[in-house]
């Protein structure tokens, strides 16, 4: 049997160890916490060196690493651009393999022109519109296509498309009329239908093919091509189209004689205007009527 005593005295003596213990094992670990923390001062602290060696070398990587703290966050904005105009041309008119296969009559080898021919157009109307070069020779290479097509002159077809919207594809009227042509898609919605329905309109092929077919259609009918311009500006009810004709065919004139390799000046000169003329004479027989006749006259 274990004497109480013993027991409480022997107990008594471990509990007066374990402080000094415990404070040894706390020393240890701090010890070792303190090692730790100088070896990773150290580390980090020759990395530091080494970067700043390197950027003293190296300005351009210490300018690019400045800039790229500096630079705030940029937030990605959705940017809207308008298609390029290759892409509008890559659809419409359904194309007409065998005939395209088939060698040309006079007829389309007179309404296609020379390559020398259509160039001359498209220098002269790029310059004149002021219209990027690749951009007019699409259209121009399209009206002469679509003229062969329709048995149309190309000159007539590209001077209506001058006139009505200065070689702008994207050109809409306060009264809806759109395009290179300003057809009006409302009116005209079952000659699209077959090149992607109205929406098209605004497709540089489509509408000039569009435009060609109503213009053609309109000279067939009225006869003659002031006849038919004057319908196709909408003034076939009226006396008078307010000078659209003229404004056409002057074009016109003007695209034959660049076509024939003539000098012809990019602006038109405004016409002064002419003077007044002096009133004729009244003939004898006014100036009895007017009671004017004097003796010996």
């Amino acid at each position: 049997m274990i004497n109480s005593n013993t027991g409480a005295t022997t107990l008594a003596r471990f509990m007066a160890r374990q402080p000094a213990a415990w404070f040894s094992t706390t020393r240890i670990s701090a010890k070792g916490v303190v090692t730790t923390a100088q070896h990773t001062l150290t580390i980090v602290g020759v990395s530091a060196l080494v970067v700043m060696a390197v950027l003293f070398v190296r300005p351009d990587l210490a300018k690019a690493l400045s800039d790229s703290l500096n630079r705030a966050p940029e937030v990605e904005a959705a940017t809207v651009t308008a298609p390029p105009l290759s892409a509008l041309m890559d659809a419409p008119a359904p194309a007409k393999d065998a005939a395209q296969a088939a060698p040309l009559s006079a007829e389309e080898k007179a309404l296609l022109g020379s390559q020398k021919q259509q160039q001359w157009v498209t220098t002269w109307l790029s310059k004149r519109y002021r219209v990027a070069g690749d951009a007019t020779n699409m259209l121009v290479s399209t009206a002469y296509l679509t003229a062969r097509e329709i048995k149309l002159d190309p000159l007539l077809i590209l001077a209506v498309m001058a006139i009505e919207s200065g070689l702008n594809p994207f050109a809409e009227s306060p009264m809806g009329a759109q395009g290179l042509m300003q057809v009006m898609s409302k009116v005209h919605h079952d000659k699209f239908q077959d090149m992607g329905g109205a929406q098209a309109a605004l497709n540089p092929v489509a509408n000039i093919r569009v435009g060609a077919l109503i213009l053609k259609d309109y000279v067939t009918k009225g006869g003659s091509v002031e006849a038919g311009l004057k319908s196709y500006v909408g003034a076939g009810a009226f006396e008078t189209d307010d000078g659209y004709g003229s404004k056409v065919l002057a074009e016109y004139s003007r695209l034959k004689q660049v076509s024939a390799g003539k000098k012809v000046p990019t602006i038109t000169p405004v016409m002064a205007a002419a003077p007044a003329k002096p009133a004729a004479p009244l003939a004898a027989a006014e100036k009895v009527a007017n009671g004017t006749q004097i003796a010996g006259l």
